[in-house]
């Protein structure tokens, strides 16, 4: 073998070799590592149960928590909600428990760590996932961060909510609108997300509209300015006061009235705004009329320009 080709070999074991020794003296430091009550420590769930948990902690020791110390959530089930492989965070509340292991509380940890992961949230607006505990007066709760925050009924929905228990269960995307760590109130809303995502299907529904098309809609509300026409799936469109009749009127009401069904042309979609016309429809209408008027009368046999007998019309022979 070629005296380069074994210094490459042997520089490459030695590489490896050192890289195995420098992973393993940080292993071996951090499962040394100083661990004391009122730690807030994380590890990785390798056994679940009913009555609890397992953690790795690379540690010498492994963590446990009990059932009781995971969640206050009353709709929390351990079998359901923990999988081995999830990473947890809990408070040491006992360095030995008896058999060896640590005893970890995420409750604990909730009140430590929580509030500031919180107030985080809030800074960056956040959107985080949760799930429906129960009903309450006036709304429901969910839980975040292991703390037990509060949904207003006029945050759940862009629409109004008749019945809260049809929310019980349900997986939410929400942002917190309220950190109060003095007095324990955490305040979630799931309605400014609902109404950027209706925003957003609402621009791509205008972006699809063609300028020059004929829609039909009904009249939603009369300005000085003119009318705004409702087409349909939450779109609606403005037709200004110049736009609404062929002869000259003060205010839209002179020929329109709320609820009536109009035919418009769409002038443009600029700037995610329909700008729309009742006279243009009308004018394409006419237009379209009398192109019908013509072909039916080609069509029937009717006299279309000049006839071989106009031309021979009053000739002498």
């Amino acid at each position: 073998m070629e005296p380069e080709i074994k210094k490459g070999i042997a520089d490459a074991e030695e590489g490896g070799t050192a890289e195995s020794m420098a992973d393993y003296s940080k292993e071996l430091e951090a499962s040394f590592r100083t661990i004391s009550e009122g730690d807030v420590i994380s590890g990785t769930v390798i056994d679940v149960n009913e009555e609890g948990v397992t953690l790795d902690l690379n540690y010498y020791a492994s963590g446990v928590i009990k059932a009781a110390d995971i969640s206050r959530d009353p709709s929390f089930s351990i079998l359901t909600d923990v999988k081995v492989g999830d990473k947890l965070e809990g408070v040491v509340t006992k360095k030995d428990d008896g058999a060896g292991n640590i005893q970890l509380s995420c409750i604990e940890a909730a009140e430590v760590v929580g509030w500031d992961r919180l107030q985080s949230y809030l800074d960056e607006k956040t959107t985080v996932t949760v799930k429906v505990a129960e009903t309450v007066n006036k709304g429901v709760t969910a839980y975040l961060e292991g703390i037990r925050g509060f949904i207003p009924a006029s945050q759940l929905s862009l629409n109004y909510v008749e019945d809260l228990s049809t929310f019980v269960g349900q997986t939410l995307e929400v942002r917190v609108i309220t950190v109060d760590r003095a007095k324990k109130r955490l305040v979630l809303s799931a309605k400014d997300i609902l109404k950027e995502k209706e925003a957003e299907r609402i621009h791509h529904k205008i972006s699809m509209i063609v300028p020059g098309s004929i829609l039909e809609g009904k009249v939603e509300s009369l300005m000085p300015y003119g009318a705004f026409v409702d087409l349909g799936d939450g779109i609606s469109g403005l037709v200004h006061i110049s736009q609404i009749s062929q002869k000259r009127i003060k205010t839209p009401s002179e020929v329109l009235k709320v609820g009536d069904t109009v035919k418009v042309k769409v002038l443009n979609t600029n700037n995610n705004k329909v700008s729309l016309s009742i006279r243009a429809a009308e004018e394409n209408r006419s237009a379209e009329t009398i192109e019908d008027r013509q072909a039916a009368q080609y069509s029937s046999g009717g006299s279309v320009g000049t006839s071989l007998a106009d031309l021979l019309k009053g000739l002498k022979f």
